[in-house]
């Protein structure tokens, strides 16, 4: 049973419990509705929608007081996604208003929406038919300053205006937020998924002992077309971009109808 009339938001991300990034999002929703904080535990970055076996589902309630205010909070042990379904279904024991997932340190962009958890949680909630969004800051290496505050408003902001928005089930909204002061900001734009490349994935190391082992990373490679999540950040612009699981590929679904009908088993 809701516990009052005001719109029920379910805040997680992948982040962690601890991120500044989720403080700046519960404190700039707050005028907006009940703020129902269910976070992982520790760091799960890179999750997707994972469901790991191997989480021990741990929900730990907690106390923190942020900026003189106290806030009863969950911390789950498991994935983003997993962090939302405990929310749903244990925390919060009603189906929300709205999920948000973020803010997330760094941006999620690009094919690197399929790993992100901030997206995987948001995910999560848009195929159970919740409105969600997943909100990133395109926090760089070498940036001193974090803007989260600028995410936070402009995730405030969005959410205030989602009413006017008929977002169909299975839908959510990935917003990417440019680390800069909101000032700066060149506007909010919608925008489609864009490509990135990354150079050097696989780079072969060597550790302390002289063992060899093997680092996923790589250098990014963009593709600034204008009208993607890639180029908008890059300008300085609000990228969102609806989302959704639907990941065949028509053009070739055709083509394949064509054979088999042409060229049958």
């Amino acid at each position: 049973m809701k516990p009052n009339k005001k719109p029920q938001i379910l805040l997680t991300n992948d982040d962690s419990i601890d991120s500044p990034g989720l403080w700046a999002a519960a404190e700039a929703l707050a005028p907006l509705g009940f703020v129902h904080v269910v976070a992982p535990r520790v760091q799960q970055t890179s999750m997707g929608r994972a469901l790991p076996r191997e989480s021990d589902g741990i929900i730990e309630p907690r106390a923190l007081t942020v900026n003189g205010k106290e806030w009863q909070v969950y911390a789950v042990g498991g994935s983003p996604a997993q962090a939302f379904l405990h929310g749903y279904y244990e925390v919060l024991g009603f189906k929300p208003d709205l999920v948000v997932s973020g803010i997330n340190y760094g941006e999620n962009v690009a094919s690197g929406i399929t790993i992100s958890g901030t997206v995987g949680a948001a995910l999560e909630a848009a195929t159970l038919g919740i409105p969600a969004l997943a909100v990133s800051l395109g926090i760089v290496p070498g940036d001193v300053t974090h803007h989260y505050d600028t995410a936070a408003a402009v995730t405030a902001r969005l959410v205030d205006r989602l009413e006017s928005l008929d977002l169909p089930r299975g839908v959510l909204l990935n917003v990417n937020v440019p680390n800069v002061p909101y000032g700066e900001l060149r506007g909010v734009v919608p925008t489609r998924k864009g490509v990135r490349l990354y150079l050097d994935k696989v780079s072969r190391r060597t550790d302390p002992r002289g063992s060899t082992y093997y680092w996923m990373s790589g250098r990014p490679e963009d593709e600034l077309t204008e009208g993607t999540d890639v180029w908008a950040v890059a300008s300085g612009y609000v990228s969102v971009t609806p989302v959704h699981m639907d990941l065949t590929h028509y053009p070739t679904l055709q083509e394949l109808d064509r054979v088999v009908a042409t060229h049958p088993l």
